[in-house]
């Protein structure tokens, strides 16, 4: 009899009083399979409050310390409970569950260390200034690693035991795609699976305009010079 590989969805969350409970609730319903972690990053609204009301599992940072902490808290819990595979999922409702199983499925039929939840394997991107953006990552991606990764952006990721170890104890690696791009090259096996994805179901999304502009030159330098020194 095969043994279901264990996986933990980590969800990093901070002012999601207005979408978490809806998230939790439905990969519950969809993905009854996967547990979760809900990465309580400091927020100032309701959302620890409603995650002890309905009883959900949680680690609750004391303070706001931004995504790559809360992420590798994630990491470590997995770590720590022997999870096989854990997928970075958003609070804010954006990734869809049902996907999880295509996305795991990957992983084990072609021992793939990252799976990406892609939106643009069959799908063409936007001409959007966002989309501009993630095209540049994309051909740096490629031109640094010869791989090519179709949405470097994409926060759904699954990742297998070896690389849950890998951001559990490498306080330099962070969910973002220089890391991906620094891990390919490193000899990580990353996979595309093709995924739909909705918009931010409620609140507000911490990256704006300016700050969108400054994540894309910042991932673009990394990848292209800072990463080369680690």
């Amino acid at each position: 009899m095969d043994i279901k590989p264990r996986v933990l969805a980590i969800i990093p969350a901070y002012n999601e009083e207005e979408c978490i409970v809806e998230t939790v609730q439905e990969l519950l319903s969809v993905s009854p399979d996967t547990d979760y972690v809900v990465i309580n990053d400091g927020s100032r609204d309701s959302t620890v409050a409603l995650c002890r009301e309905h009883g959900f599992n949680m680690v609750d940072l004391p303070v706001n310390s931004g995504l790559t902490v809360g992420f590798q808290t994630g990491m470590k819990y997995a770590l720590r409970n022997g999870y096989d595979y854990a997928i970075q999922f958003d609070a804010d409702g954006q990734h869809r569950p049902e996907y999880i199983k295509s996305l795991l499925e990957k992983a084990v039929d072609v021992d793939a260390d990252i799976v990406i939840g892609s939106r643009f394997v069959t799908e063409k991107k936007s001409h959007s200034a966002r989309m501009i953006g993630s095209r540049l990552i994309t051909s740096i991606i490629r031109l640094t690693t010869g791989k090519t990764i179709n949405d470097p952006t994409s926060g759904m990721r699954m990742f297998n035991h070896r690389m849950i170890r890998e951001f559990a104890t490498d306080d330099s690696l962070n969910p973002e795609p220089e890391s991906v791009s620094l891990l390919i090259r490193r000899g990580a096996r990353v996979e595309e699976v093709q995924v739909e994805m909705r918009e931010r179901q409620a609140g507000e999304s911490y990256l704006n305009l300016s700050r969108s502009i400054s994540y894309m030159v910042r991932a673009c330098t990394s990848i292209l010079f800072v990463q080369w020194f680690r």
